[in-house]
């Protein structure tokens, strides 16, 4: 068993939050080295890569967080892209969420920050939206980033060129405490031999896989079915967010459809007929045009969800393991704030009045009984 002389800070998990994480800290002079099993496992790269407090109907603290980190997102993405040489596909489009009943409209959560559409104006902002969607809410703030094909891209690049350093192929065993202090890892590597990393700090962000490490955290997999079709350019201007259903559209034309959201499948790789009947009929029940276009890709992946599907972030009870997980459905929108928070906590820069607001509702130990 070999035993690791250097001492970085460890990422666990190289997904979205893992690269934004170890390019927050590298930009902050740390040293980072990031462990992954199969990076493109990670959620970051199946995902829809919509940025969508308003449009998900987030309400409360998460509301709140992900509208903290829409405003950052814009800068974010600049450091990245300057970094790396990558344009990350940020847009503005704005989204459009569709009702059967004006009714329905009116009590969705954030209706109150949304523009109202009837069913006109409905169909000049989705032209061929089908007949049975009476209404509408316009967010016009909420956007998309091309996370799939350029974001993790441009962040694997950004890392890189900051010395990051990689172990692909590794799959990290086990946490080594003593005294409740962070001591390292336990890791099997490719090749199949077991190493002992010693380190005194590390960042769990290994998604829904965080509770096979951390046994403290409800951290469980919701698997989510995708597939993306091949639309005429400017087809789709505005992201459609249906119940169940979304279209997310690519500048080039490509439409991201999406997901199910399958919560009791543990594990289960691979696609499913239930699951990709699901999407077409969404597809269909939105924008029957779309029936005709051609399919491009097909995959799935897993969301990282608690039990009340807000993120875990900040410390734990291990001294020196930080916690960036649980972000089910709003990684790509958190990864912003999330980075920025949490940089600064282990770096030990001081926290804002808003900073500790935003993050308080989010640590580890909210789930344990009250005594």
């Amino acid at each position: 068993m070999a035993l690791s002389s250097n001492n970085p800070l460890l990422i666990l998990g190289g997904g979205l939050m893992g690269l934004a994480l170890a390019h927050s800290l590298a930009k902050q002079g740390r040293t980072v080295e990031v462990l992954s099993r199969r990076r493109n496992e990670a959620a970051g790269f199946v995902a829809a890569g919509m940025l969508a407090p308003h449009a998900e109907g987030l309400n409360g603290h998460l509301l709140q967080l992900g509208q903290a980190s829409l405003s950052a997102i814009s800068h974010w993405v600049k450091t990245i892209e300057s970094d790396s040489g990558i344009q990350c596909g940020l847009r503005e489009c704005g989204i459009v969420v569709p009702f059967k009943k004006i009714e329905d409209r009116n009590i969705y959560p954030t209706a109150y920050l949304g523009e109202k559409l009837n069913q006109n104006e409905l169909k000049e902002e989705i032209p061929g939206i089908a007949s049975h969607w009476q209404a509408g809410l316009l967010f016009k703030k909420d956007g998309q980033i091309d996370n799939r094909r350029r974001l993790m891209r441009a962040l694997e690049k950004a890392c890189v060129e900051l010395d990051v350093g990689f172990q692909e192929g590794v799959e990290v065993l086990e946490i080594i405490q003593s005294q409740n202090t962070f001591k390292g890892i336990y890791v099997r590597t490719a090749e199949g031999k077991t190493k002992r990393i010693t380190a005194k700090e590390a960042i769990l962000c290994s998604g829904a896989w965080s509770n096979q490490l951390f046994h403290e955290i409800p951290v469980s997999p919701v698997k989510g079915e995708m597939f993306s079709i091949q639309g005429p350019k400017g087809a789709v201007k505005r992201i459609i967010f249906g119940p169940g259903i979304y279209l997310v559209p690519r500048e080039d034309g490509l439409i991201i459809v999406g997901a199910t959201s399958e919560r009791n499948g543990g594990f289960t790789e691979g696609l499913t007929p239930a699951g990709q009947a699901q999407l077409q009929e969404g597809l269909v029940s939105l924008l029957p045009i779309a029936r005709s276009w051609p399919h491009m890709e097909r995959w799935w992946g897993f969301r990282p969800c608690t039990p009340d599907e807000a993120p875990i972030l900040g410390g734990s009870s291990i001294k020196g393991l930080w916690l960036a997980t649980g972000h089910h459905r709003n990684g790509v929108l958190l990864a912003a704030i999330t980075s920025q928070l949490l940089t600064k906590l282990i770096c030990q820069e001081p926290l804002t009045k808003q900073e500790k607001n935003l993050l308080s509702p989010f640590k580890w130990n909210r789930f344990k009984p009250k005594k």
